[in-house]
């Protein structure tokens, strides 16, 4: 840290700073590829372990006619489907098998049924009808998405009389519609979503930062500032992710660079914002910028760093995760963070030691006797101005008169919004989080409203019979089951027999929770039917593939996931915290606060998404997410604002230090909570349900940490624990006029 101020402080040393982050940027961006070039948005998110997955391999490897990725073309009409329309499917059918498209593996041959057969596939009111095409399970979203733009070409030339089927409106009476559903509409959709969200999402970002820090200092060249430095920070971040990608080392998706965007420059932007306001703070009091430099760093940068670490080491244990999706947060994360970190502290200076006082223009901090000298060369004199009482310290009086009022309030209110998160409904249905007018969700509405839900992804059951008669006896028992509609003849394995296939079709949406629920349920019946044909050891004889046995590993490794790495994180916070304050009563109702306004911010959270945006259920996975970023978030604030008191502490009564503490650190908190979460709230503007619910929750979470639980409750908890708040460190801190005086006495 040291080192740091000495090279600011040089002659040369801020430029060499400059210079060498500079050099260090382009050499990042020409020799290494960038992050988009190397993202993939077909990775998996289990081990092979799995059901599902197991499953899965069992499928590809003995029953190879099933074991592609099923396209679901959804054809409709309100009018109805003509008989020419049937006769132009089976010519598209026909062509298909003839030329295949990018990446096909199969079609059904509905050239080769007669056209009566066919009409009986249509739905009862004879206007939707459900062509299948499948496609390698091998290939990610853009192999498929080349695939379904050359089916497209391929529809236009058969169906010449329709106007464009695929952009055909689905209400429209008259005319031909279809819709790419299925697992493959539904990946295609996915990574469309996430592709066209990335430039939208960096800009609508960077111009909220924008204008919050014009607000907030009134000074283009100080809202350019950490803007600089963030963007500085991205343009390294991205090729090193690409580099460690080509290498193997680590694997993300679009999903997880959006979110480290917005990560990247709502926090970054805090770590700057709590030097430059030390910054502006020491310049009215001395007129060497030096000097100002030196003494803002000094009392901002362990905080910076604790608060940096925290985050970095918080995002680390998500290592610990099975869940693909979560685990490879991790390194992009935690990276983006460290490195954020390291220009907060080495060129954030090196930008305000070249500028000074400039970088405030046009409201430039001076000190009195350089105002006196100003006014004086102008000709003018200085108006006596009575001092002003800044909020933050009448917020910082507050608390200190009121504490246990301001306890016992606070803490109302978030066990209110608690109340809420205990009635909030999860889901893990993919299709729920896309828009109602992606092609994916209309298929699908398609699908439920004339067929049956349960068509767009039947659940796979693979049974071994061993040679017994255990076959129809499988078939019988799944088909007798209340919550399935429909059971497919079972289909005997290419290289053993004795395996055999059913499809079944459930009487529900298979996304949904209730569908998932009957997993458990699949498999049991399953065995019992071998256990009644007399086969032993039936636990080792099923398997269960399929969409919604894959949602169903969803739930059960992400309620694992959660079960050891919220913890982990609570005691790695809880160590930090015990290092840096060396006080455990500190680190207990810091943590506790922390816990209090994650679970009051899911209540919140539920409230606003539930019944003012609509939403359903919340997905499965925002509990998690919401959990890493706004504990780990939250104790920033936490840190800045308890090691501004500490310091005041060892040198006044711990009541002034409160209430200094307060009013010293409330607007720069303040400052960095609305931006923090103005950041995550852009997610919210999103076309995805996943980044709207995930934006929202952590949103509200960093703005109850930075209107309720930082400037009222912590403090107040501390006033009222009085020095035990500091317990054991609380032996160095100086003892009030009435201990002294029991002392002597």
């Amino acid at each position: 840290m040291k080192n740091v101020m000495r090279a600011v402080s040089g002659k040369w040393g801020r430029w060499i700073i400059v210079v060498a982050w500079t050099l260090a940027v382009v050499l990042l961006q020409i020799g290494l590829p960038k992050a988009d070039e190397l993202k993939n948005d077909a990775l998996g998110n289990f081990s092979s372990n799995k059901p599902s997955v197991q499953a899965e391999q069992l499928i590809k490897e003995q029953f190879p006619a099933g074991a592609g990725i099923p396209a679901l073309l959804t054809w409709h009409r309100q009018s109805g489907l003509s008989e020419n329309d049937l006769s132009n499917m089976q010519a598209l059918a026909k062509e298909l098998a003839a030329n295949p498209l990018p990446h096909q593996v199969g079609v059904v041959p509905l050239d080769q049924l007669p056209l009566p057969a066919l009409k009986q596939q249509l739905s009862e009111d004879q206007t939707t009808f459900v062509q299948t095409i499948l496609f390698d399970k091998n290939v990610d979203s853009k192999g498929l998405k080349d695939g379904l733009t050359a089916l497209e070409k391929q529809t236009d030339a058969i169906f010449t009389a329709d106007s464009h089927p695929f952009q055909a409106e689905v209400n429209d009476p008259s005319a031909l519609s279809v819709r790419a559903t299925g697992p493959v509409g539904i990946a295609v959709d996915a990574t469309e979503l996430f592709s066209s969200a990335d430039v939208s999402l960096l800009l609508a970002t960077v111009l909220l930062v924008l204008v919050f820090l014009l607000l907030i200092y009134r000074s283009p060249v100080l809202a350019l500032i950490p803007l600089i430095a963030v963007g500085f920070v991205y343009e390294a971040i991205t090729p090193l992710l690409g580099w460690m990608a080509e290498q193997g080392w680590i694997e993300f998706d679009s999903q997880s660079l959006s979110i480290m965007t917005v990560l990247l420059f709502g926090a970054g932007t805090d770590y700057c914002l709590f030097l430059i306001t030390k910054y502006r703070s020491a310049l009215k009091l001395t007129a060497d910028k030096f000097a100002a430099l030196k003494h803002a760093f000094g009392s901002s940068a362990g905080a910076i760093a604790m608060s940096g670490l925290t985050v970095v080491f918080s995002l680390l244990v998500l290592l610990m995760a099975e869940f693909g999706s979560i685990r490879r947060f991790a390194i992009p994360f935690s990276l983006a963070i460290f490195i954020m970190m390291i220009a907060s502290l080495t060129l954030v200076p090196a930008f305000l030691a070249l500028l000074g006082r400039a970088s405030f223009f046009p409201f430039i901090p001076r000190t009195p006797e350089m105002e006196i000298d100003r006014a004086k060369k102008k000709g003018k004199l200085l108006p006596v101005l009575e001092p002003k009482v800044s909020l933050g310290a009448r917020l910082g009086e507050s608390v200190t008169r009121r504490p246990k009022q301001i306890t016992v309030i606070s803490t109302i209110i978030l066990l209110i919004c608690v109340f809420f998160a205990t009635q909030i409904k999860y889901t893990f249905d993919t299709l729920s989080s896309f828009p109602s007018d992606s092609a994916s969700r209309e298929g699908f509405t398609l699908i439920a409203d004339h067929f049956n839900a349960g068509e767009l992804a039947p659940v796979q059951v693979i049974v071994q019979t061993d040679g017994k008669a255990a076959v129809e006896n499988v078939r019988e028992t799944l088909a007798g089951l209340p919550f399935v509609k429909k059971v497919s003849e079972p289909a005997a394995g290419a290289k053993d027999p004795s395996l055999q296939s059913y499809n079944v079709e459930l009487a529900t949406n298979p996304y949904s929770m209730e569908a998932i629920s009957h997993i458990p349920n699949i498999r049991q019946a399953a065995e019992q039917a071998l256990t009644g044909a007399g086969l032993p050891d039936v636990q080792d004889k099923v398997w269960i593939g399929g969409q919604t046995a894959e949602q169903f590993d969803t739930k059960e490794t992400t309620n694992k996931d959660a079960a050891v790495i919220i913890p982990v994180i609570i005691a790695l916070i809880a160590l930090l915290l015990l290092a840096y304050l060396r006080s455990i009563t500190a680190m207990l109702y810091l943590i506790a606060t922390v816990l209090l306004s994650y679970f009051s911010a899911l209540g919140l959270g539920w409230l606003v998404l539930h019944y003012l945006l609509g939403a359903d259920a919340l997905q499965g996975l925002i509990p998690l997410y919401a959990f890493v970023f706004i504990v780990a978030l939250g104790e920033d604030y936490n840190i800045f604002m308890i090691s501004s008191i500490w310091k005041k502490a060892r040198h006044m009564p711990l009541k002034q230090a409160v209430k200094e503490g307060v009013a010293e650190t409330s607007s720069v908190i303040s400052s960095a909570g609305l931006i923090l979460a103005g950041t995550f709230a852009v997610l919210a503007t999103l076309p995805i349900q996943v980044l709207v619910q995930f934006g929202t929750v952590t949103a509200i979470g960093v703005l109850l940490d930075t209107f309720i639980v930082r400037p009222f409750l912590v403090p107040a908890i501390t006033v009222l624990l009085g020095r035990h708040s500091f317990w054991p460190a609380s032996a160095k801190l100086p003892q009030t006029s009435e201990q002294q005086a029991q002392h002597s006495s």
